[in-house]
């Protein structure tokens, strides 16, 4: 049996990655008796979950629709509070009162940086959740303060972001979803699988010079495609979140730095495996 544990949760949760990444990981530190399994968890379960792991329990990666039940179950990151949401969960047995911390915020912000995206003034977010409210933190140390969202509910996107944009000192205009802002935006991140349509999508990639869009299957996606039409358009998608938010989990879970490009390719590699 693994002297340390760990483990993703969610609910569905069959088709997660995170195991591939953090296997990936402890092999390439030589870490030897770390275990990291997917569980199926739901909002419900999720504290009794929690409660049953023993001492050889180390961390959790949390995903939907667990992310902010989890806030609940420890003490909160500065980050994690202000987004209202945590990704995951470091057990502290000794004090018994658990860490939560968000690594799609610092994930995000790791991605874009290493794409090239030192600083940015403007961005458009389209979509209104958990993940947007993580985008608006992440955009944050780029130097970005005009957010534009698109959204299908102006009400419910004010009230999941306002809060968010007004600690970081963002402007927030909400537009329909659907319809194009105005003017063009440093950055366009893309937070729902719910997609635009097609020339929606082209007219978006046209104004942005990046465009990152959160998921990675299927891929392209309409607006993934769209941005990798136009030329010198950088394209990040959900691998890359996925990958250097890992890197951060890793880092949490182990005391350990893994170079990302091993989760890139490990995450890649058994992504392309599954299309085949």
């Amino acid at each position: 049996m693994a002297g340390h544990c760990c483990a993703v949760l969610g609910s569905p949760i069959r088709h997660s990655l995170s195991p591939v990444l953090h296997r990936a990981a402890y092999e390439a530190l030589g870490l030897t008796g770390w275990s990291y399994e997917a569980h199926e968890v739901d909002d419900h379960q999720l504290a009794d979950f929690v409660a049953g792991c023993g001492s050889d329990w180390v961390g959790l990666s949390l995903t939907m629709p667990l992310k902010e039940a989890v806030l609940e179950l420890g003490r909160p990151s500065e980050g994690a509070r202000v987004v209202g949401a945590g990704n995951t969960l470091i057990f502290d047995h000794a004090r018994g009162c658990h860490r939560v911390e968000n690594t799609d915020v610092t994930g995000m912000t790791a991605a874009l940086t290493r794409a090239g995206v030192a600083h940015a003034r403007s961005a458009l977010v389209i979509g209104a959740g958990a993940t947007a409210r993580s985008s608006l933190a992440a955009l944050a140390p780029l130097g970005v303060r005009t957010i534009t969202v698109m959204a299908r509910s102006a009400e419910r996107a004010h009230a999941s972001l306002d809060d968010v944009a007004a600690h970081f000192g963002q402007r927030l205009t909400v537009v329909d979803w659907g319809e194009l802002p105005a003017e063009a935006h440093d950055v366009t991140v893309a937070t729902t699988p719910a997609a635009v349509e097609p020339d929606v999508a082209a007219r978006i990639a046209a104004a942005s010079p990046v465009v990152f869009d959160i998921i990675y299957h299927p891929w392209p996606t309409v607006l993934g495609d769209a941005a990798s039409r136009v030329p010198g358009c950088t394209v990040l998608d959900g691998m890359d979140l996925l990958a250097h938010q890992a890197v951060d989990q890793v880092r949490l879970m182990t005391g350990h730095d893994v170079p990302v490009e091993v989760l890139l390719s490990a995450g890649r590699s058994a992504l392309a495996a599954r299309v085949e």
